[in-house]
C-alpha cells in the first residue's frame, strides 16, 4: 500500500478529499495534449501509475470504512446484549446461594489467525457476563454466610489445547478472575471454584472433531480414536460426569475447597 501513497506523493492517513485533489493535479500534469509522442508515451505510463494508485487507495479506504461500520454495529449489538443481561439480572429479587457460570467456547482456530474482535467477543461472553452475575448475587451470599460459585471452563487453563487460540486465552483470564474472587470473598463462607471438562461427548466436541478431520484429511472416526487414545480412561467423558463434580462443589461437603481448578478429564491433563 505504501508504494501507492508514494506515487501520489502522500504520507498515508490522508482523507479521501486530499487524495482526490492530488490525483486530479497529477492527472492534469501527465495528461497534457501539447506534447511530442515520446513525452506522451512517458507521461501515459506515469498517468496509468497515478490512476492505479488512486483506485487502490480509494478501494482500501472504502473497505476500511465498511469494516469500521461492521465493527461498530457488532459492538453496539454486544453492548445491547450486555445491557439486556443487566436488566434481567436486576429483576432477581431473592437471595441466591449457588451460581454456575457456563458459556459455550469461542470458535476453534490458531491464535495468530484470530482477529481482535474474536477476543473482545469472548471476553464479554465469558468474563464480563460472569462479573455481572456475581455482582448481583454476592451480597445476598454474604448476608447468608453461604455461597457457591462454580465456573465451567477448560483444561486449557493448565495446558493450552492446540487449535483453540482464543479459548485458551479467555479461559485463563476467567480462571485468574475466579482465583482472585475466591481470595476476596472466602471469609464470608463463599467458595469460588472452576471445573475443567476434558473431552466430553457434546456437540462442541463433535464440531471440533469435524474441523480437525477436514484440516488433516482424515475421517472423523480416526480423529475421535486418536483423541480417546490420549485419555488414560480411553473414552470421552459424559456431561453428567461434569455435572456430578459441579454438584459436589456446590454442596456443604465442599465447604473447605476454595479457589481450585478441578479437571474432569479422565486423567488426560499432564500437569498436576
Amino acid at each position: 500500500m505504501k508504494k501507492y501513497y508514494d506515487i501520489l506523493g502522500l504520507k498515508g492517513g490522508d482523507d479521501a478529499k486530499e487524495i482526490e485533489k492530488k490525483y486530479k493535479l497529477l492527472s492534469k500534469e501527465f495528461g497534457g495534449d501539447n506534447l511530442d509522442d515520446d513525452l506522451k508515451d512517458f507521461f501515459k505510463k506515469e498517468y496509468d501509475k497515478v490512476q492505479e494508485s488512486y483506485k487502490v487507495i480509494m478501494i482500501s479506504i472504502e473497505k476500511e470504512g465498511q469494516n469500521n461500520k461492521k465493527t461498530e454495529e457488532h459492538t453496539e449489538k454486544l453492548e445491547e446484549e450486555i445491557t439486556k443481561l443487566k436488566e434481567e439480572v436486576n429483576l432477581l429479587k431473592d437471595t441466591y446461594h449457588i451460581l454456575v457460570n457456563n458459556t459455550g467456547g469461542p470458535a476453534a482456530g490458531p491464535i495468530a489467525d484470530a482477529n481482535t474482535q474474536s477476543f473482545e467477543d469472548a471476553f464479554r461472553m465469558h468474563l464480563i457476563n460472569n462479573q455481572i452475575l456475581v455482582q448481583k448475587v454476592v451480597e445476598g451470599m454474604k448476608k447468608e454466610g453461604f455461597g457457591r460459585i462454580v465456573n465451567i471452563i477448560s483444561t486449557s487453563v493448565k495446558a493450552p489445547i492446540p487449535g483453540l487460540g482464543v479459548s485458551n486465552t479467555i479461559r485463563a483470564a476467567v480462571a485468574n478472575w475466579a482465583k482472585t474472587l475466591s481470595i476476596e470473598i472466602g471469609a464470608y463462607g463463599i467458595t469460588v471454584n472452576n471445573v475443567l471438562p476434558g473431552f466430553t461427548d457434546t456437540n462442541r466436541l463433535k464440531t471440533l472433531i469435524t474441523k480437525k478431520a477436514s484440516v488433516q484429511g482424515k475421517t472423523e472416526e480416526e480423529i475421535a480414536n486418536t483423541m480417546k487414545s490420549s485419555v488414560p480412561a480411553n473414552r470421552f467423558g459424559q456431561a453428567y460426569e461434569t455435572a456430578n463434580a459441579v454438584a459436589f462443589l456446590c454442596s456443604p461437603a465442599a465447604s473447605y475447597i476454595n479457589g481450585i481448578n478441578l479437571p474432569v478429564d479422565g486423567g488426560r491433563t499432564a500437569s498436576l
